[in-house]
């Protein structure tokens, strides 16, 4: 009912290739995965680089559409083609209509 083992044999040199191979693939893989965690995290915990305005006041009867902003002023594209800048602390700089 025993069965005796089998002698081993040794392993063909592509099948060891292969497994050397795998196993180099998986721990740079590994290191890979572990490196993107670690770059969003401390990306994440970055404060935001520019801090908007508590409150803008558009022209009356505009709704905005678009927004961007820089270093020094905040622009917003409005429904009726103008383009309104303001200072980052929130005065009107200028309005600048789109033909």
């Amino acid at each position: 009912m025993d069965q005796a083992p089998l002698p081993e044999e040794k392993e063909p040199a592509n099948l060891r290739f292969l497994r050397i191979l795998v196993t180099v693939l998986t721990a740079t893989m590994s290191l890979g995965v572990l490196a993107i965690i670690f770059l969003l995290v401390m990306r994440l915990q970055q404060p935001p680089a520019l801090a908007l305005p508590d409150e803008l006041q558009l022209p009356n009867g505009t709704t905005a559409t678009a927004f961007t902003q820089t270093d020094d002023w905040i622009a917003i594209i409005t429904d009726d083609n103008r383009i309104v800048v303001y200072e980052r602390d929130g005065t009107l700089r200028q309005t600048i209509q789109i033909d």
